[in-house]
């Protein structure tokens, strides 16, 4: 059965990209333990601390950027797992720079356990065009808290493209956390996102943005009927607690949204497949249902 936990959605500024081990980055990281310690402080029992996109890369400088990247077992990926065992929290420390086997360079979102494991990492597969210049991944991708339910793993400009939502619900996700730079007056319609991506697929959203002076802040956390849990009214920084029962998912997917709304169940098995011209591909009403759904 699903669990719950506590999601501490921190809306902050990024750090300092210049006091960084290799390139200087201990002070960096430094600075990002004792904000962590301070948020779990905050909260009793099991916990999932999300932080906004690039977090620890404060600057747009794209040399800077590139010289920062390191692989997932580099020092940086190591001592954000200490952070998360140390804290005793599963943290999502917003995205980082991953130097790719050929070279590229990917936004990564990376997911540590609490015991500091690093539990699943992904790449965004809709880099913000043209401004942004990171190799797009290919790989939706879910993680697993025991006892709790299933996070997937959204990047800012990727809550744009409802394919990814629809994906990760497919692959039983019950909470998407989309990690978020938007400095841009388009976080308006983002919210407008965040809640139509809940809607259309009956799971929670926590989309944590980056505080000003730097971004546009409005993080908003919403439950699997769209309805707001919270949503910060401006760019201020500041730590939104919800505890969230993985629960209520699998709840509204059973009696339906607004009490009637049953997407999930829209197909049956003798439906016919509906052609998708745009993906050269279909809906097969055999594989419409996601992971965790009970049969009918």
């Amino acid at each position: 059965m699903p669990g719950s936990i506590t999601v501490a959605a921190v809306q902050a500024a990024p750090l300092d990209i210049a006091g960084l081990p290799v390139f200087g980055r201990d002070d960096t990281v430094a600075q990002f333990a004792a904000d962590v310690m301070r948020v779990r402080e905050s909260v009793a029992g099991p916990a999932l601390i999300v932080y906004p996109e690039i977090h620890l890369f404060g600057t747009d400088d794209a040399a800077a950027l590139a010289k920062a990247a390191e692989p997932l077992d580099g020092p940086l990926i190591a001592a954000l797992g200490e952070v998360a065992r140390t804290a005793d929290a599963w943290l999502v420390p917003g995205s980082v720079l991953e130097l790719g086997e050929n070279g590229e360079l990917f936004n990564t979102a990376p997911v540590f356990a609490s015991d500091g494991a690093l539990a699943a990492s992904y790449r965004k597969i809709f880099p913000w065009r043209p401004f942004e210049k990171f190799t797009p991944g290919d790989t939706f991708v879910t993680v697993d808290i025991p006892d709790v339910g299933r996070l997937g793993l959204s990047i800012c400009y990727d809550a744009w493209f409802p394919e990814l939502s629809r994906h990760l619900a497919w692959m039983g996700a019950e909470v998407i956390v989309n990690v978020v730079k938007t400095t841009t007056p388009d976080r308006y319609q983002e919210l407008v996102l965040a809640r139509a991506n809940s809607i259309v697929n009956q799971v929670f959203t926590v989309s944590v943005n980056c505080a000003g002076p730097v971004g546009m802040g409005r993080s908003i956390l919403v439950d699997p009927e769209g309805a707001v849990l919270q949503e910060s009214p401006d760019e201020t920084p500041g730590v939104f607690l919800q505890h969230l029962d993985f629960g209520a998912v699998a709840a509204v997917r059973e009696r339906g949204t607004a009490g009637t709304n049953r997407m999930w169940d829209q197909f049956g098995p003798s439906d016919r497949p509906v052609p998708l011209p745009l993906y050269d591909g279909r809906i097969d009403p055999q594989r419409w249902s996601p992971s965790n759904h009970r049969a009918h």
